[in-house]
């Protein structure tokens, strides 16, 4: 309950966002929203009588099409994984810091504004719109051919490691090719949102392994 009032009181200060409700289980969660449909949830994985993501089922068999932001401790792939494929819309791992999470409400409220105009979209506002949550900075700075889904997954891979990973760890916790990790690894390199640091062994060239560096809206 202390960690939900913390949450709700980072949620008040972000301007445009006003919290409806504090529930402390998903039978509670349940209830409200189905007699207080809101815009957005704030969602805990970790729940007293049943998981975030089983709750995120239910609300979608009742048709209820409230938006999910996962905030949770839970860090594993494939939690992460089953979050992406139910729309969450974005996966903030705990322990994080106000930053961190108004800068993905701003997105939030971006992305709202982008949809409320209603009309056609040409691919390029398309593209903004499903990448507006999808990485820690700015998803326009993406070069050409590079997915922000592909770019969270190897973002969240570097989150939750213990340590430094090498290129092929990355790759098979991310489930995409060898190639495709090195090329994301070197974006993130270069935009200094990873530390490298090379590992030398007997023989052979050194190993790079990367370490996902903190900052404050991580």
């Amino acid at each position: 309950m202390r960690v939900a009032r913390i949450n709700a009181a980072y949620v008040a200060k972000v301007p445009g966002f006003e919290v409806a409700h504090q529930a402390h289980c998903a039978a509670e969660a349940m209830d409200f929203l189905t007699a207080h449909p809101v815009d957005l949830v704030l969602l805990d994985h970790y729940l007293p009588d049943e998981n975030g993501l089983d709750l995120v089922r239910r609300l979608r068999q009742h048709g209820l099409r409230t938006d999910v932001i996962m905030v949770t401790a839970a860090r594993d792939l494939a939690t992460v994984q089953a979050a992406m494929r139910l729309g969450a819309l974005q996966y903030l791992v705990k322990p994080f810091t106000f930053a961190g999470l108004r800068t993905k409400l701003e997105a939030y409220g971006t992305l709202r504004r982008t949809l409320e105009t209603g009309g056609e979209a040409e691919q390029a506002e398309v593209d903004r719109i499903f990448g507006a949550l999808a990485t820690a900075g700015s998803p326009n700075d993406l070069p050409k051919g590079h997915s922000p889904t592909t770019a969270e997954v190897v973002r969240q891979v570097l989150l939750t490691a213990e340590g430094p990973l090498s290129t092929q760890q990355i790759a098979d916790r991310a489930g995409i090719s060898r190639q495709t990790a090195q090329r994301y690894l070197k974006l993130l390199d270069r935009t200094g949102r990873v530390t490298l640091a090379l590992r030398y062994g007997e023989t052979g060239r050194p190993e790079h392994r990367y370490t996902w560096r903190p900052s404050d809206t991580s």
